[in-house]
């Protein structure tokens, strides 16, 4: 993926044009995108009620099989909306607050 950026003809000020970045655009859709899915909210409700767990614990409650438990946490960590923390074998995920609370500021200004 390349970093260009788009020109139009509108001007911010006299004499200056409104550039957009396209790569920072895209990385924001996919971000929009992970937690735009039914099923990574239902797994974020999930941990978030039980402030940590594990996969094998997300896929018994939510009744999914356990590929699909661990593509959507993959979406949701590459997204930083998860954390992970080991113990012995197990890891364990919990929800990454700051991330969403960044989320929520976010859609808040882009729809006032």
């Amino acid at each position: 993926m390349s970093n260009y950026h788009i020109s139009f003809g509108v001007k911010e000020s006299p004499g200056e044009e409104l550039t957009l970045d396209t790569l920072a655009i895209k990385k924001a859709a996919l971000i929009l995108r992970a937690f735009n899915h039914k099923l990574r909210q239902q797994i974020l409700k999930l941990i978030d009620n039980q402030e940590k767990v594990t996969v094998t614990e997300i896929y018994v409650k939510l009744r999914i099989e356990q590929s699909v438990a661990s593509q959507h946490l993959a979406i949701l960590r590459k997204a930083d909306f998860v954390k992970t923390e080991r113990d012995g074998k197990f890891i364990y995920y919990t929800v990454n607050t700051q991330r969403m609370k960044d989320l929520n500021k976010f859609v808040g200004e882009l729809l006032s």
